[in-house]
Protein backbone atom coordinates (compact mmCIF):
# COMPACT_ATOMS: atom_id res chain seq x y z
CA UNK A 1 0.00 0.00 0.00
CA UNK A 2 1.55 3.43 -0.98
CA UNK A 3 2.07 6.06 1.76
CA UNK A 4 -0.55 8.16 0.25
CA UNK A 5 -3.19 5.82 0.55
CA UNK A 6 -2.37 4.59 3.72
CA UNK A 7 -2.57 8.13 5.20
CA UNK A 8 -5.81 8.92 3.20
CA UNK A 9 -7.35 6.02 4.56
CA UNK A 10 -5.89 6.55 8.25
CA UNK A 11 -7.74 10.01 8.12
CA UNK A 12 -11.10 8.66 7.07
CA UNK A 13 -11.00 6.84 9.85
CA UNK A 14 -10.31 9.08 12.38
CA UNK A 15 -12.44 11.91 10.77
CA UNK A 16 -15.20 9.27 11.70
CA UNK A 17 -14.46 8.96 15.47
CA UNK A 18 -15.96 11.21 17.91
CA UNK A 19 -14.74 11.05 21.89
CA UNK A 20 -17.37 11.94 24.62
CA UNK A 21 -16.54 11.97 28.27
CA UNK A 22 -17.86 11.51 31.62
CA UNK A 23 -18.98 7.79 33.51
CA UNK A 24 -22.86 8.40 32.75
CA UNK A 25 -22.40 9.61 29.08
CA UNK A 26 -19.92 6.97 28.42
CA UNK A 27 -22.12 4.17 30.41
CA UNK A 28 -25.08 4.97 28.16
CA UNK A 29 -23.30 5.30 25.00
CA UNK A 30 -22.27 1.72 25.47
CA UNK A 31 -25.30 0.72 26.23
CA UNK A 32 -27.19 2.28 23.13
CA UNK A 33 -26.56 -0.86 20.44
CA UNK A 34 -25.88 2.09 17.47
CA UNK A 35 -23.02 3.18 18.69
CA UNK A 36 -19.75 1.47 17.87
CA UNK A 37 -17.36 1.78 20.82
CA UNK A 38 -13.49 1.50 19.11
CA UNK A 39 -11.26 2.19 22.60
CA UNK A 40 -12.49 3.69 26.39
CA UNK A 41 -9.92 5.76 28.09
CA UNK A 42 -9.53 5.20 32.14
CA UNK A 43 -7.22 7.42 34.54
CA UNK A 44 -4.99 5.49 36.19
CA UNK A 45 -6.21 7.67 38.68
CA UNK A 46 -9.91 6.39 39.12
CA UNK A 47 -10.66 4.65 42.88
CA UNK A 48 -12.28 1.06 41.95
CA UNK A 49 -15.98 1.52 42.18
CA UNK A 50 -18.79 -0.23 40.75
CA UNK A 51 -19.15 2.22 38.16
CA UNK A 52 -15.58 2.09 36.44
CA UNK A 53 -16.11 -2.12 36.28
CA UNK A 54 -19.44 -2.15 34.87
CA UNK A 55 -17.81 0.17 31.99
CA UNK A 56 -14.59 -2.24 31.57
CA UNK A 57 -17.04 -5.25 31.12
CA UNK A 58 -19.20 -3.17 28.69
CA UNK A 59 -16.30 -2.00 26.44
CA UNK A 60 -15.36 -5.40 26.38
CA UNK A 61 -18.52 -7.18 25.60
CA UNK A 62 -18.52 -4.74 22.86
CA UNK A 63 -15.19 -5.13 21.63
CA UNK A 64 -13.66 -2.22 22.23
CA UNK A 65 -10.20 -1.89 23.45
CA UNK A 66 -9.54 -0.44 26.74
CA UNK A 67 -6.37 1.88 27.46
CA UNK A 68 -5.18 3.14 30.59
CA UNK A 69 -3.70 6.68 31.07
CA UNK A 70 -2.39 9.41 33.96
CA UNK A 71 -4.40 12.12 34.85
CA UNK A 72 -2.87 14.39 32.41
CA UNK A 73 -2.75 12.16 29.46
CA UNK A 74 -6.41 11.60 29.79
CA UNK A 75 -7.53 15.63 30.14
CA UNK A 76 -5.88 15.59 26.57
CA UNK A 77 -7.67 12.62 25.05
CA UNK A 78 -10.92 14.20 26.42
CA UNK A 79 -10.07 17.74 26.28
CA UNK A 80 -12.23 18.35 29.10
CA UNK A 81 -10.36 17.99 32.41
CA UNK A 82 -12.90 19.22 34.96
CA UNK A 83 -16.01 16.96 33.38
CA UNK A 84 -14.55 13.58 32.40
CA UNK A 85 -14.48 11.98 35.81
CA UNK A 86 -11.23 9.92 34.29
CA UNK A 87 -13.68 8.52 31.80
CA UNK A 88 -13.15 9.16 27.83
CA UNK A 89 -14.44 6.97 24.89
CA UNK A 90 -13.59 6.84 21.27
CA UNK A 91 -16.40 5.88 19.09
CA UNK A 92 -16.63 5.40 15.56
CA UNK A 93 -19.08 7.37 13.80
CA UNK A 94 -21.01 5.40 11.35
CA UNK A 95 -23.10 8.04 10.63
CA UNK A 96 -20.59 10.58 9.52
CA UNK A 97 -20.66 10.50 5.73
CA UNK A 98 -18.59 12.79 3.14
CA UNK A 99 -20.68 14.75 0.89
CA UNK A 100 -19.69 13.01 -2.38
CA UNK A 101 -20.26 9.42 -0.27
CA UNK A 102 -23.78 11.06 -0.01
CA UNK A 103 -24.14 12.49 -3.01
CA UNK A 104 -23.40 9.00 -5.03
CA UNK A 105 -26.49 7.40 -3.30
CA UNK A 106 -29.10 10.09 -3.04
CA UNK A 107 -30.39 11.70 -6.75
CA UNK A 108 -32.83 14.05 -4.75
CA UNK A 109 -33.07 14.68 -1.06
CA UNK A 110 -33.74 17.49 2.05
CA UNK A 111 -30.62 18.37 3.98
CA UNK A 112 -31.04 20.54 6.97
CA UNK A 113 -27.79 22.41 7.33
CA UNK A 114 -26.87 24.27 10.73
CA UNK A 115 -25.52 27.56 10.99
CA UNK A 116 -23.84 28.41 14.07
CA UNK A 117 -25.94 27.10 16.58
CA UNK A 118 -24.05 27.28 19.93
CA UNK A 119 -26.13 25.33 22.47
CA UNK A 120 -25.45 22.30 22.51
CA UNK A 121 -29.18 21.14 24.13
CA UNK A 122 -30.53 23.21 20.99
CA UNK A 123 -28.58 21.44 18.74
CA UNK A 124 -29.07 18.47 19.86
CA UNK A 125 -33.02 18.60 19.97
CA UNK A 126 -32.26 19.76 15.57
CA UNK A 127 -30.93 16.31 15.47
CA UNK A 128 -33.31 14.49 16.94
CA UNK A 129 -36.34 16.25 14.38
CA UNK A 130 -33.74 15.88 11.38
CA UNK A 131 -34.02 11.97 12.16
CA UNK A 132 -37.63 11.92 13.24
CA UNK A 133 -38.26 13.79 10.30
CA UNK A 134 -38.06 13.83 6.03
CA UNK A 135 -34.20 15.63 6.64
CA UNK A 136 -32.00 13.06 4.73
CA UNK A 137 -28.82 14.16 6.25
CA UNK A 138 -27.69 17.42 8.68
CA UNK A 139 -24.92 19.48 7.14
CA UNK A 140 -22.57 20.67 9.86
CA UNK A 141 -19.53 22.70 10.43
CA UNK A 142 -16.59 21.38 12.18
CA UNK A 143 -16.73 24.59 14.03
CA UNK A 144 -18.81 27.64 14.68
CA UNK A 145 -21.60 25.23 16.21
CA UNK A 146 -21.77 23.41 19.20
CA UNK A 147 -19.37 20.63 19.89
CA UNK A 148 -20.71 16.86 19.45
CA UNK A 149 -20.33 15.97 22.86
CA UNK A 150 -21.99 14.54 26.20
CA UNK A 151 -24.77 17.44 25.94
CA UNK A 152 -25.45 17.04 22.22
CA UNK A 153 -26.17 13.42 22.60
CA UNK A 154 -28.16 13.14 25.64
CA UNK A 155 -30.69 16.03 23.80
CA UNK A 156 -30.54 13.91 20.51
CA UNK A 157 -31.87 10.99 22.76
CA UNK A 158 -29.03 9.03 21.23
CA UNK A 159 -30.18 9.72 17.85
CA UNK A 160 -26.77 11.34 16.92
CA UNK A 161 -25.74 7.63 16.13
CA UNK A 162 -28.32 7.65 13.93
CA UNK A 163 -29.18 10.49 11.57
CA UNK A 164 -26.91 11.12 8.51
CA UNK A 165 -23.98 13.63 9.30
CA UNK A 166 -21.82 15.38 6.67
CA UNK A 167 -19.45 17.34 8.80
CA UNK A 168 -17.63 20.11 7.10
CA UNK A 169 -14.82 22.26 7.40
CA UNK A 170 -16.65 25.42 5.46
CA UNK A 171 -20.13 25.32 5.36
CA UNK A 172 -19.87 28.32 2.51
CA UNK A 173 -18.43 26.49 0.46
CA UNK A 174 -20.16 22.92 0.47
CA UNK A 175 -23.29 25.04 0.24
CA UNK A 176 -21.87 26.32 -3.35
CA UNK A 177 -20.81 23.51 -4.46
CA UNK A 178 -23.92 22.00 -3.83
CA UNK A 179 -25.17 24.64 -5.77
CA UNK A 180 -23.52 23.42 -8.43
CA UNK A 181 -24.69 20.61 -8.64
CA UNK A 182 -28.51 22.02 -8.21
CA UNK A 183 -29.05 22.02 -5.35
CA UNK A 184 -31.10 24.62 -3.93
CA UNK A 185 -30.89 26.38 -0.69
CA UNK A 186 -33.85 27.96 1.91
CA UNK A 187 -33.19 30.29 4.91
CA UNK A 188 -35.20 31.15 7.53
CA UNK A 189 -35.40 35.29 7.35
CA UNK A 190 -37.91 37.51 9.00
CA UNK A 191 -38.15 39.79 5.88
CA UNK A 192 -39.46 36.76 4.05
CA UNK A 193 -42.91 37.20 2.87
CA UNK A 194 -43.47 33.38 1.28
CA UNK A 195 -44.41 31.27 3.86
CA UNK A 196 -42.53 27.84 4.83
CA UNK A 197 -46.16 25.98 4.15
CA UNK A 198 -46.49 27.80 0.86
CA UNK A 199 -43.17 27.52 -0.97
CA UNK A 200 -42.66 25.06 -3.48
CA UNK A 201 -39.02 23.24 -2.85
CA UNK A 202 -36.64 21.61 -5.36
CA UNK A 203 -35.89 17.91 -5.78
CA UNK A 204 -32.56 18.83 -3.72
CA UNK A 205 -33.63 20.91 -0.79
CA UNK A 206 -31.17 22.53 1.88
CA UNK A 207 -32.82 24.28 4.80
CA UNK A 208 -30.30 26.32 6.77
CA UNK A 209 -31.07 27.67 10.65
CA UNK A 210 -28.84 30.27 12.16
CA UNK A 211 -27.24 31.03 15.32
CA UNK A 212 -29.98 31.58 18.04
CA UNK A 213 -29.96 35.11 18.19
CA UNK A 214 -28.31 36.50 15.27
CA UNK A 215 -29.93 33.91 12.71
CA UNK A 216 -28.38 32.52 9.44
CA UNK A 217 -25.03 34.39 9.13
CA UNK A 218 -24.70 36.98 6.03
CA UNK A 219 -22.34 34.78 3.76
CA UNK A 220 -24.61 32.18 3.98
CA UNK A 221 -27.53 34.26 3.71
CA UNK A 222 -26.26 35.39 0.74
CA UNK A 223 -26.04 32.51 -1.12
CA UNK A 224 -30.12 31.49 -0.22
CA UNK A 225 -32.08 30.53 -3.32
CA UNK A 226 -35.43 31.21 -1.77
CA UNK A 227 -35.90 33.26 1.93
CA UNK A 228 -39.22 31.69 4.21
CA UNK A 229 -40.54 32.58 7.14
CA UNK A 230 -42.52 31.22 9.70
CA UNK A 231 -45.51 33.51 10.13
CA UNK A 232 -46.11 34.09 14.50
CA UNK A 233 -49.42 35.20 15.82
CA UNK A 234 -50.11 37.00 18.64
CA UNK A 235 -47.11 39.29 18.78
CA UNK A 236 -44.70 36.52 18.95
CA UNK A 237 -41.54 37.64 17.49
CA UNK A 238 -39.97 34.17 16.41
CA UNK A 239 -39.55 30.41 17.68
CA UNK A 240 -36.72 28.82 19.21
CA UNK A 241 -34.25 27.65 16.69
CA UNK A 242 -34.54 23.86 17.70
CA UNK A 243 -38.52 24.43 17.02
CA UNK A 244 -38.14 25.84 13.73
CA UNK A 245 -35.91 22.99 12.77
CA UNK A 246 -38.48 20.44 13.69
CA UNK A 247 -41.00 21.90 11.26
CA UNK A 248 -38.80 22.50 8.97
CA UNK A 249 -38.20 18.46 9.24
CA UNK A 250 -41.60 17.38 9.10
CA UNK A 251 -42.31 19.07 5.87
CA UNK A 252 -44.47 16.96 3.23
Amino acid sequence: MSDSKEYTQKRAFFEKMLTIYGRNAVYEALLDSNTHPFRLHLSTSNKPIEIIDTLKKMATKRGAEILFHDKNELSRISKNAKQDQGVALDIEMQSFIDITTFLQTHNSYRILAVDGVENPQNLGLIIRSACAGNIDALLLAKKGNAALGSLVIKASAGTLFRMPILRVDDLDISLKMLQSQGAKVYTMSLQATKSYKEAEYDAKSIFVVGNESRGVSEPIEALSDHRIIILMQRGVESLNVAVAASLLAFLE
